[in-house]
């Protein structure tokens, strides 16, 4: 799939999909002197430990979303390729479809105008040939499309990552220098 500035050009979103960009503390003094911070540097941590495994999830998910469209793309071309076969046919020929995975069986088939498609849900429409390829067309122009937007938000994603773990070794850091300082003013 390419990945044209047509497609990622919609506003210039930082995230298709939601996903909250991540703070950089910059000044972890300030950061940890803000009233929700008050609660100590465990609490801190912790919440930014739960904001990471927020964004592992996210990723979770916007990976298997990427998978199915990767799978999805192939198969509605092999559709619509085989709906531009059928315009071109004139009379009728063997071939073999798919009954269940890896089991196929032998058909002939005559010329047609029509054919059916499955919509998803267990439901099947008739098409004509013309609006069958317009559809699959349209199916594969927006599968495209998400696939750009995930893989964008897949990359925003990894860089909320290290904005955490930064932050996290940020705060820990800070909390040991600290705690350093006060054990070297009370000797």
């Amino acid at each position: 799939m390419e990945n044209n500035s047509e497609t990622l050009s919609l506003g210039d979103k930082k995230s298709y999909a939601g996903i909250p960009e991540a703070e950089f503390v910059d000044d972890v003094d300030a950061y940890m002197s803000r009233p929700e911070n008050n609660s100590g540097v465990e609490e801190v941590l912790k919440k930014l430990d739960s904001q990471h495994a927020k964004y592992k999830f996210m990723e979770y998910n916007l990976l298997a979303k990427k998978k199915r469209l990767q799978n999805q793309v192939p198969e509605l071309k092999r559709s619509l390729a085989m709906i531009e076969r059928l315009e071109t046919q004139k009379e009728e020929f063997d071939t073999q479809f798919l009954l269940s995975e890896q089991v196929f069986s032998k058909a002939k088939i005559p010329p047609t105008k029509n054919v059916c498609l499955w919509l998803g849900a267990n439901v099947m429409l008739e098409y004509t040939l013309e609006d069958a390829k317009k559809l699959l067309t349209q199916n594969i122009t927006a599968a495209e499309r998400n696939l750009g937007y995930v893989n964008h938000d897949l990359d925003f994603l990894r860089d909320q990552f290290t904005t955490t773990e930064v932050n996290m070794a940020r705060v820990y850091n800070w909390d040991v220098k600290r705690r350093q300082a006060s054990k070297a003013a009370a000797k």
